[in-house]
């Protein structure tokens, strides 16, 4: 049995490393931001683009390492979709204001096609259960950082969107964190004990209060830079503009800790620990953004029913 000091040096370590780690995603988060708002006739969003470009890509890769029964062809069409939808759908928000989505149904049916195609003439290698991790791949990486983008190149208020899902998402996933290791002696109730046996439910109450103190600070943020540099988040409704970034950060924070919740489903049943090395003291890319895959929807569609 290991040591408790070795046990402690070895937390401490990863805890260094995992606050490396977030400090350095925070100033890309705001050297992101800083571009979109700067940068003049809307080329300056591109830079979200293109994180979300990545994730779709790296996460794919994860995705269908884990999975295994996969074969090569049906890797190569399902990652090349995942790296251009996103710019796909981008472009096409971009030079052709609409049809955005249009062009996404469009690749997603093609290859959709490509990949019975591989099905039937690559029989054996290319199973049918190859294939249905291949389209749940491309709609949990592809699709899902597409939503994010669309949330991105929203026709009205996309900053004060794009400020409320990382910022709700980000204190959501601390305050769970930090709520849950300071309190579970006390209250060590599990909140799914066979999928994530160190989360609680007293640690997803303080990730829920959170992502609602996450609204309400993007909120400030947004009004505090439209008054330097114009456009603030605007609301026709009876009711305090506030109130309903409160609203939608509760139901982004429950979405965001469901969407925790699914990929350590995913590594459950595939017998991961994470789904890659490649952000110290976090594992892969997917073990970043998961939370924010499902909350880009809850975003998306808020804003959107809020324009109407």
């Amino acid at each position: 049995m290991p040591d408790a000091k070795g046990v402690s040096a070895k937390y401490e370590v990863s805890m260094k490393k995992r606050v490396i780690t977030g400090a350095v995603y925070v100033l890309m988060l705001i050297a992101l931001l800083v571009l979109k708002w700067l940068v003049p006739q809307g080329y300056g969003a591109l830079g979200f683009d293109i994180l979300f470009c990545a994730v779709s890509v790296i996460g794919s890769i994860e995705l269908l390492n884990a999975f295994k029964d996969v074969s090569f062809p049906q890797r190569a069409v399902t990652i090349a979709f995942c790296a251009a939808i996103v710019p796909m759908y981008a472009l096409s928000a971009f030079f052709m204001s609409g049809s955005g989505w249009i062009a996404v149904i469009c690749l997603t049916v093609l290859y959709a096609i490509i990949l019975a195609f591989l099905n039937v003439f690559h029989y054996g290698e290319s199973t049918l259960h190859g294939t249905m991790l291949c389209f749940m791949t491309m709609l949990y990486c592809g699709i899902l950082c597409t939503v994010l983008s669309a949330v991105n190149h929203l026709y009205e208020n996309s900053r004060a969107a794009i400020l409320l899902l990382f910022i709700t998402v980000m204190l959501t996933d601390c305050f769970a964190f930090f709520t849950g290791k300071i309190f579970k002696r006390w209250l060590p109730k599990k909140l799914a004990p066979k999928i994530s046996p160190n989360k609680t439910i007293i640690g997803s109450i303080g990730g829920l209060v959170g992502g609602m103190a996450g609204a309400v600070a993007a909120y400030y943020i947004d009004f505090g830079l439209g008054k330097v540099t114009g456009g603030a988040f605007s609301f026709g409704g009876n009711f305090p503009a506030v109130v309903l970034f409160l609203i939608i950060g509760l139901l982004t924070s429950v979405v965001a800790q469901t969407g925790d919740l699914f990929e350590s489903a995913i590594k459950r049943e595939c017998g991961v620990k994470d789904m890659g090395k490649i952000l110290p003291g976090h594992g892969g890319v997917l073990d970043r953004f998961d939370s924010m895959l499902f909350s880009g929807i809850i975003v998306l569609f808020s804003f959107f029913i809020i324009s109407l």
